[in-house]
């Protein structure tokens, strides 16, 4: 079909997913860090720390010079280089690209774009610099995944504690706050659909509370692990250019006190990827728990255990002016299975490599923005639509009163307790509750009577006849103090 206007040839450029369209604004804080110019930036900090070491050494050698030839770095030329990555905006992320389009390499562009800013040093330092006549300094025996696999695990990183795992605590925040208000709030539960023993609406948040704290708990203690060990991780390069060097020292120096990562001594030429593995299962895990509490709470709504707050001008329905839809947790619930399945892709396909190396993990980690994107946004939704709700106390009410039938639970643990305590009469208490209750709409009354018909002991029958629907709640109040 042929348009009038081409949408491809509107500036800028129209976004294609709506992650950077429609959305863009609840996500934008990831683009701080998984976006393509985040990793372009990340791999020019790796680049020159990595300078920094090889010229000015550690204190476990001494602070001595690893590369023969070369003057430590001082102060000010430690700043020219570290403000290369700190100061690519607009104009470096057009020059790094204009690279790209000729070598058709992104680190190999990074390189060439570090080689640019080496040689404005003198005139920027307003000096002489050594720095001029390092650029075979950049990227010395390393290989393209040295510098990405730190790159990539220092965005992720970044990523998840500074932007989702906020977002998710935010969640749990809110859920814990409001299941210590609502600790006492008895209401029906339900199993399979069914009235059940009764609980609280604070102790059913409480559960949520729980169950997510765990995860969470699991993403702060996760390991990024990273590498800096050549070509197929043997150190070759290494060793055949500085034979007298202890590479794997340096190598543990810079991954863990300059990359502020795990070091991983063992790989090929890629970092296996398995702590990613690790991570995007919790994360898709947490999402799933997520979209149990999404289901839960659209049901509360549906059911009027929850009642919506109306968004002042907001249209529930196009045709049906009266409804207040629970658009924010469909949302939420939608969005969380968009970034699970992306998220159980990454998990199975990175942590497979072909022999030494093979490019499979590369396009895959593009992704990675997506997938936590996708949760992002859901943590969103589910944050507003929380905001939205509070409980209806008249359907709740009304709920516990019209299902007296409940009761028919603790009566029959009584009796059994009665029985094998030696109290005549008390045989069969299953099957003679059942035969009251099930099928049937119970009263109060019906209740009592049942209650006066049988053998109990005086302090078991009065305990059994102050029991109503909204007291017979076992602890689940005090349960919540479990959350967390």
């Amino acid at each position: 079909m042929l348009y009038n206007m081409n949408l491809t040839d509107i500036s800028p450029a129209i976004a294609l997913t709506p992650l950077d369209g429609r959305y863009h604004q609840q996500t934008a804080p990831l683009v701080e860090y998984l976006s393509e110019p985040a990793l372009n930036r990340e791999r020019m900090r790796v680049e020159v720390e990595w300078m920094i070491l090889l010229a000015n050494g550690f204190e476990g050698n001494g602070f001595k010079t690893i590369v023969p030839g070369i003057k430590p770095l001082t102060d000010e030329e430690q700043a020219f280089l570290r403000a290369i990555p700190e100061d690519f905006g607009a104009e470096g992320i057009a020059q790094h690209a204009a690279h790209e389009a000729v070598t058709h390499h992104d680190v190999k562009a990074v390189e060439y774009y570090i080689d640019d800013q080496l040689d404005k040093a003198a005139e920027t330092l307003g000096h002489e610099t050594q720095l001029t006549e390092l650029k075979t300094l950049v990227h010395f025996a390393c290989t393209s995944e040295d510098i990405n696999n730190l790159s990539i695990a220092r965005c992720v990183k970044n990523g998840i504690e500074n932007v989702w795992l906020p977002g998710a605590q935010a969640i749990v925040d809110h859920l814990a706050e409001k299941a210590e208000e609502y600790r006492d709030k008895a209401m029906l539960s339900l199993t399979h659909g069914q009235p059940a023993t009764p609980t609280t609406l604070g102790k059913e948040l409480a559960v949520y509370v729980y169950r997510l704290s765990r995860q969470l708990n699991k993403v702060r203690n996760q390991e990024y692990l990273g590498k800096i060990n050549g070509a197929t991780g043997t150190f070759g390069a290494h060793l055949a250019a500085c034979p007298d060097v202890d590479w794997v020292a340096v190598s543990r120096e810079f991954v863990t006190n300059r990359m502020g990562l795990t070091w991983n001594p063992l790989t090929t030429q890629i970092e296996s990827h398995d702590w990613q593995a690790e991570l995007y299962g919790t994360i898709s895990h947490t999402n799933r728990i997520l979209h149990n509490l999404c289901v839960d709470v659209w049901m509360y709504i549906s059911r009027g255990v929850f009642a919506q707050v109306p968004v002042k001008g907001a249209t529930g329905s196009s045709t049906m002016p009266h409804k207040v839809n629970p658009i924010r947790f469909e949302n939420a619930e939608a969005n969380l299975e968009i970034s699970c399945s992306l998220l159980d892709t990454l998990s199975a396909t990175l942590v497979e490599s072909r022999w030494q190396r093979d490019l499979t993990d590369s396009t895959t980690q593009r992704n990675i923005g997506s997938a936590l994107g996708y949760s992002v946004l859901a943590l969103n939704n589910l944050m507003g639509g929380l905001n939205s709700i509070h409980p209806n106390d008249i359907a709740i009410q009304a709920e516990l009163d019209a299902n007296w039938e409940v009761l028919g639970e603790p009566i029959q643990t009584a009796m059994r307790a009665c029985e094998l305590a030696g109290l005549p009469g008390m045989d069969k208490p299953y099957e003679k509750v059942k035969e009251l209750m099930r099928g049937h709409e119970i009263s109060q009354d019906a209740v009592e009577r049942f209650i006066d018909e049988q053998s109990f002991d005086e302090a078991t029958a009065a305990r059994l006849k102050a029991l109503t629907p909204a007291t017979y709640t076992g602890v689940a109040s005090r349960l919540v103090d479990f959350a967390r």
